[in-house]
């Protein structure tokens, strides 16, 4: 088996890879990093998250920079604060015997004097967000005519948050780079542009196949009727006494709202949302980080860049409309070859949109039944007693409370004991699902859809079109939205439906058809949301630009 050694890495980058424990490359360091050491070739890396990608370009970088020469030579373009942290303190770690290399994280939320200042005491690698990269160019703060070397990294997830012109931008203001190294977990055609324009004959390295999710992880789904989800959500989260997980759902609102639900009832728990100044990301992904809240409740849009180690579960509380997506929630648990588990709460209805999902992310999905309360009772009862058995007595001088504990449970038996420990520890588990129902949609039966009455009693099904472009009946109830957004902004279809859902606070079921363009949309909405979604988008701002949002008919 290859080493690291035999990649042809500087003996002192050897050092630091034995001293971090790490022995023998994963299969995208094994396969990028002998091309990247040559420093003149471009590449294209296709690999999931948690697979190693920062030390495969980040050796290579370390190898080919220049200690002495203290100025930028490297920049490292990432999507977002958390990831451009991460890769700067796996960076310090790789680089621990390398004398005079300096590596400097700048992003938003920070006062950006302290960035400028690091700057100029000088520093050879820079990782990066877009926008603050940005500013800093602008200020002439930042001088990249001499960067030899750009890294791309998360790529797809950058294109997804529409900063395309940014990047485009950035490489644009980097003439004498000698390669440019991008890295993503997926290839939607945006970043085939940006390679065909930018690249010059890239090397591309795929590491399993585009768009599948991985092996280390078990793929689970439950199906439940619509006004059963949060109990399903619930019974899944008692039933993992042990879970570290993270729950998504499609709209901030919802986040928040879950949120609130399971806190007041008594879960460490925080929703992470576009709503959040960056002091309160900080805190709430400081808090889930250290373990202090067992599980964090997030949108896809204020999920991204995430990158905790150990998360034990995914939990999908609504399937994402785009395949992309299914895979980069899946792939924040299972991660470093750990195994990991990613359940999704499906209604009947969705049950096919499971399969077609299973097809193209080329992995089995396994049916579950939810458990019922006395499955949920008995295995917290049986985790309870495991960690009883566990506890550690051998510190502390309990032997000096033995005769008294012996005196006063003199008169009770081992098994009232018993009881009375799983009465302390259970009491509430055992009045809230004593009762419980039976939360599964059982085969054959579908969640009832409300229709409206026809005049002599009798039901009469009304049709829409939902954002996949079904028709729909009854357009009557429909207005026509437009919208100065379109694909030019970085959007594809379901980050753009995310989007407006996010600001509107609406849910999607009020959507029909949109129609996306390049400089703008149309949105077709159910008439009595349209005022709604037009006061929460008029008028607002995206990424400087002033968002128009006003019935398509009166144009």
């Amino acid at each position: 088996m290859i080493t690291f050694e035999g990649l042809g890495l500087d003996p002192k980058l050897i050092q630091a890879t034995d001293a971090l424990g790490f022995k023998n490359p994963t299969p995208i360091q094994e396969k990028a990093i002998p091309v990247l050491l040559s420093g003149t070739k471009d590449l294209v890396g296709l690999a999931q998250t948690g697979t190693g990608k920062t030390a495969a370009f980040g050796l290579p970088l370390l190898q080919l920079v220049e200690s002495k020469d203290r100025f930028p030579q490297a920049l490292i373009v990432c999507p977002t604060r958390e990831l451009c942290m991460q890769i700067v303190n796996e960076m310090d770690l790789f680089k621990k015997f390398v004398t005079g290399m300096n590596v400097l994280a700048v992003y938003g939320g920070t006062p950006i004097g302290a960035q400028i200042r690091e700057l100029k005491r000088g520093v050879q690698i820079v990782v990066a967000t877009p926008g603050r990269l940005i500013d800093l160019i602008e200020r002439k703060a930042i001088n990249l005519e001499k960067i030899k070397y750009v890294v791309l990294d998360e790529a797809d997830e950058m294109l997804n948050m529409g900063f395309q012109d940014d990047i485009e931008f950035i490489l644009k203001n980097t003439p004498n780079r000698e390669s440019t190294w991008l890295f993503s977990a997926t290839m939607p055609a945006e970043i085939k542009r940006v390679s065909k324009k930018y690249m010059k004959t890239p090397v591309e390295i795929t590491v399993g196949k585009m768009n599948t999710a991985s092996k280390n992880i078990d793929h689970q789904y439950y199906v439940a009727s619509s006004h059963h989800r949060y109990e399903a959500l619930k019974r899944l989260i008692d039933f993992n006494p042990g879970i570290y997980g993270l729950i998504f759902t499609r709209t901030k609102a919802d986040a928040q709202k879950i949120a609130e639900k399971l806190t007041r009832e008594g879960y460490d728990i925080d929703a992470l949302h576009g709503d959040l100044t960056q002091g309160q990301r900080d805190k709430v992904m400081g808090e889930f980080r250290e373990k202090t809240l067992q599980l964090l409740i997030a949108t896809d849009v204020a999920a991204r860049g995430i990158d905790v180690q150990g998360i034990t579960h995914v939990i999908n509380f609504e399937l994402p409309d785009d395949i992309e997506v299914y895979t980069h929630r899946s792939g924040r648990t299972g991660r470093a070859g750990k195994t990991g588990v990613c359940m999704s709460i499906v209604s009947s209805r969705e049950v096919g949109r499971i399969k077609q999902i299973e097809r193209l992310v080329q992995v089995p999905f396994h049916k579950v039944d939810i458990p019922s309360g006395k499955d949920v009772c008995r295995k917290q009862f049986s985790s309870c007693m495991d960690k009883l058995m566990q506890t550690d007595i051998s510190h502390g001088d309990y032997e000096t409370y033995l005769p008294a504990l012996q005196e006063k449970f003199a008169a009770v038996t081992k098994e009232e004991i018993l009881k009375r420990v799983a009465a302390m520890e259970f009491d509430r588990f055992l009045k809230y699902y004593e009762n419980a129902e039976d939360l599964n949609t059982r085969e054959g039966v579908r969640d009832r859809i409300r229709e409206p009455r026809r005049e002599n009693g009798t039901r009469e099904r009304e049709v829409h079109r939902d954002t996949r472009g079904r028709k729909f009946s009854g357009g009557n109830d429909f207005a026509r939205l437009f919208v100065n957004l379109g694909t030019k902004d970085g959007f594809y279809k379901a980050s753009f439906l995310q989007f407006i859902l996010d600001m509107s606070e609406l849910q999607k079921e009020v959507l029909g058809r949109i129609d996306m363009k390049e400089m703008n949309s149309w949105i077709e909405i159910d008439k009595k949301a349209a005022s709604q979604m037009i006061r929460s988008i008029d008028g607002k701002k995206f990424k400087g630009r002033k968002i128009r949002m006003n019935d398509a008919n009166s144009r």
